[in-house]
């Protein structure tokens, strides 16, 4: 007997009611591929068989092989060791500066979106100025007046990340102080702070999260970036950008010594990608009618 055909609202809510693990097994994989690179960032220090930093003069640019399973660098260090390590600075950089340039673009946002008239017009002017630069140039920019290191390159990734996050806030702002709820708040003579914290922030605060998860891969890639252009992190610091560009001298016959990090960072990159727009397709009502 053939079974009876569902209709489509009935069939999108059958598939609603699958695991998304089970609906997206491209965003399964890069879900298990992200979380193995955070557990061997977290363990990085029991995962990798030597120290990262520890110089082997006996034992340089030796090809992969049972002693060192990616080979080693010019300077007799393990790679496989330096890029388990660069998972926990790629990871903590990108992370800390999604942050601070979502906490900016949260206050430019909610400022631009609830005052209007000309303090919204120079903050605007304000983000459309930083937006028309790409984020690698903001970021050197940044970094040429806050100088190299670790710390500085999370404040200029930051810095250079708040201008698409302000943009999102101030866009969320506009559609929901024009609600009835916002209208009806200020009729019971309700505070403007008690407002925006009880009914602005909750229902800009998640889709802006949702926009974080999609740009620590941006943010990973500015900071390699710069590290790759020498102007980033600093030697004998374990970052994949920094261990590519060491290894472009020698990519003739030693090339495994950018081919490793590089494809560490290639592979993050693509499942940090996949996993955002995974999480966005989710929680946005368009893309799930779409679907």
């Amino acid at each position: 007997m053939q079974a009876p055909l569902l209709s489509a609202p009935a069939a999108r809510r059958r598939r609603g009611r699958r695991s998304i693990f089970l609906r997206r097994p491209f965003f399964t994989v890069a879900l298990v591929v992200a979380a193995g690179y955070l557990l061997a960032a977290i363990f990085a220090p029991w995962v990798a068989p030597y120290d990262p930093v520890l110089q082997d003069i006996n034992a340089m640019m030796m090809p992969p092989s049972g002693a060192h399973l990616l080979g080693t660098d010019s300077y007799g260090q393990d790679i496989l060791s330096r890029v388990i390590f660069g998972a926990r600075y790629a990871l903590v950089i990108g992370l800390c500066s999604v942050l601070i340039g979502a906490a900016g673009g949260l206050v430019i946002g909610l400022a631009a979106g609830l005052a209007g008239g000309w303090v919204e017009w120079a903050l605007m002017r304000l983000i459309d100025s930083i937006l028309a630069l790409p984020s690698l140039i903001l970021a050197v920019a940044f970094i040429a007046i806050l100088g190299q290191g670790v710390d500085k390159v999370v404040i200029a990734v930051g810095l250079s990340m708040i201008g698409p996050f302000a943009r999102t806030v101030r866009a969320d702002v506009m559609q929901v102080r024009v609600q009835g709820f916002i209208e009806a708040a200020h009729l019971m003579s309700i505070p403007s702070l008690a407002v925006v914290w009880r009914h602005v922030l909750p229902n800009v605060i998640f889709p802006l999260a949702v926009q974080v998860t999609i740009r620590i891969s941006e943010a990973i890639l500015v900071s390699s970036s710069l590290s790759f252009l020498g102007i980033g992190v600093t030697p004998p610091t374990p970052d994949w950008g920094l261990m590519i560009a060491e290894g472009r001298d020698f990519v003739s016959f030693a090339p495994w010594m950018s081919a490793m990090p590089g494809f560490a960072l290639a592979l993050l990159l693509i499942a940090l990608s996949i996993v955002g727009d995974g999480i966005r397709e989710e929680v946005d009502p368009k893309s799930r009618r779409g679907a």
